[in-house]
């Protein structure tokens, strides 16, 4: 069974907020990395409200892209939350600014 890639997600930076819209899962997030980190430079927010679909791949790619912005010494702020989001934090143990928790006891 043929599989669809997904298209590259549309990455748009307006002030210093990084909005991105459409898929992000694996092929999404593959295509997507090369033009993240020079659209990061200067970023604080990142919008979420018109992704449509996130998998752990894309999760990687958002919690990288946050802790890029994060080593300026103020954490991402996230805004809208693609469904799915709360689950996938919840099983890789992020906080809602996507940081990892701290280790288990």
């Amino acid at each position: 069974m043929a599989t669809t890639a997904s298209p590259a997600p549309a990455l748009r930076r307006e002030g210093t907020v990084l909005h991105l819209a459409g898929a992000l899962d694996r092929a999404a997030a593959t295509a997507a990395w090369p033009a993240l980190p020079g659209l990061l430079d200067g970023a604080d927010t990142l919008d979420l409200s018109a992704v449509t679909r996130l998998d752990s791949a894309g999760l990687a790619l958002l919690a990288e892209a946050a802790a890029r912005i994060g080593q300026r010494g103020t954490p991402a702020t996230l805004v809208g939350a693609p469904e799915g989001l709360a689950e996938l934090r919840a099983a890789y143990r992020l906080h809602d600014d996507l940081a990892y928790a701290d280790a288990a006891p």
